[in-house]
């Protein structure tokens, strides 16, 4: 009986607190994850109202959203350790147990979420693991430096690093009046290359919009019934390669495209309410940006995207084509630098630079312009350890798939799929 009460106290809880309109005699019958996932939901609309771009997306019942109370923190933190006790002694059938183990994992998330909120401090690397159940791996100048002295030589020119960047990528800068043509035909091909191996609903659209004041290059809001809002940040220089980079991580196949096949398998067919709600704090943060980032290389092979960007968008935009092997030399190199952002977000964080020195660390080891590491570090007080979630999450996915598929195309596209369709946190990717 020490199980059902467990569950039957947490389910209570929940029932006073959120107006629920079980019965004492339907939730006393309740053995199954389904009350368990809805009083997860309720706690994570609860907990954003404590916090404005803590509920990335919610495509659940209305009702639900517009009947969540700003509960004091400590109501909310009782709520989800009782919650989380109750997911830890069920004993689902096997065909749930990723689901459980889903639910779980994402429940623990939510209430370190609200622990932070209640004023316990966390480590940068406490608090990605708390949050995304992954940690950053350790990096220093040393590791960075050899990709310095590699673009070095691959740079025209002699002196600054920073400034030859600089001066070399200006030439490959879409014009603004060109933005939308260029993004355009890069979304349209990320599409059909996604749509020859993943079935998508058949209502799936976006709509793209161009904004400004931003601490990101680029964000998709996800709206439900396979709609997305794709907005392109234009407060800095975009390149040539951010096309297809955009048009990929927001749209197809990343961010548009796990959305969409969540929404589609686990809440509309499975039922599993638990995916209509999308805390950014999180493991699906994780999958999220991480299955983004490496879907643009499932999408594109390296000479697929060359032939495309030089046959089609650097016309496109009315970019001399001629130096593209080269540009994407140094982006090769500039690949080796993507951990500096960790570095520094991490320093900084915990307190061990100020935000001068995060700036100048950028500069050098990101060798990004001073307003573009000012935007950044914007980015890093905004979001925290989330920045772990771009190139941690791309290289966790990476090694899921491509040790399950190996060089077979299609089965590469598959094991992608299977994983948007049935989500699963960092630590269980890295399970063989």
């Amino acid at each position: 009986m020490l199980k059902l009460n467990r569950v039957l106290i947490v389910l209570l809880t929940f029932t006073m607190i959120s107006c629920s309109e079980h019965t004492m005699d339907e939730i006393t019958e309740t053995t199954d994850l389904n009350p368990l996932a809805e009083q997860y939901v309720k706690l994570a609309l609860m907990v954003g109202k404590h916090q404005d771009y803590y509920i990335d997306a919610y495509y659940g019942p209305q009702e639900w959203q517009a009947s969540a109370e700003k509960l004091p923190l400590a109501k909310l933190a009782l709520m989800a350790d009782q919650l989380i006790v109750a997911i830890e002694e069920t004993e689902p059938e096997s065909t749930q147990q990723l689901r459980a183990d889903m639910l779980l994992v994402q429940t623990r998330s939510v209430k370190a979420f609200i622990d932070q909120l209640n004023g316990i401090d966390l480590s940068f690397d406490e608090e990605s693991m708390a949050l995304y159940d992954a940690k950053s791996p350790d990096f220093n100048e040393q590791d960075f430096d050899r990709a310095l002295a590699d673009l070095d030589k691959l740079l025209p020119g002699d002196g600054d690093l920073n400034i030859r960047m600089e001066q070399f990528k200006s030439e490959f800068v879409i014009p603004v009046e060109k933005l939308d043509s260029v993004f355009t035909a890069a979304i349209t091909e990320s599409r059909t290359r996604t749509k020859a191996f993943i079935e998508l609903p058949e209502n799936e659209n976006f709509t793209v919009e161009y904004v400004n004041n931003q601490p990101w290059s680029a964000y998709n809001w996800y709206k439900g019934k396979s709609f997305s809002l794709i907005q392109v940040n234009t407060d800095q220089p975009i390149y040539i390669d951010r096309a297809i980079d955009l048009a990929s991580h927001e749209g197809y196949p990343g961010h548009h495209v796990f959305n969409s096949l969540m929404e589609k398998h686990l809440v509309n067919q499975n039922g599993w309410i638990e995916y209509s709600v999308y805390p950014l704090y999180s493991p699906l943060s994780l999958l999220a940006e991480g299955s983004a980032n490496y879907g643009i290389h499932v999408a594109y092979s390296h000479e697929q995207r060359l032939a495309f960007e030089k046959d089609v968008l650097f016309p496109l935009a009315g970019i001399d084509a001629s130096k593209v092997e080269l540009y994407y030399q140094i982006q090769e190199v500039l690949g080796r630098l993507s951990y500096a952002g960790n570095v520094a977000a991490k320093r900084y964080l915990d307190g061990e630079i100020n935000r001068a020195e995060a700036v100048a660390f950028l500069m050098k080891y990101s060798l990004s312009t001073e307003s573009r590491s000012n935007q950044r570090v914007s980015f890093f007080e905004r979001y925290r350890a989330y920045v772990i979630n771009y190139n941690l999450g791309q290289d966790i996915v990476n090694n899921y798939v491509e040790s399950r598929a190996g060089d077979n195309i299609e089965k590469r596209w598959q094991i992608f799929a299977d994983l948007l369709a049935n989500p699963k946190s960092a630590s269980m990717m890295l399970v063989r």
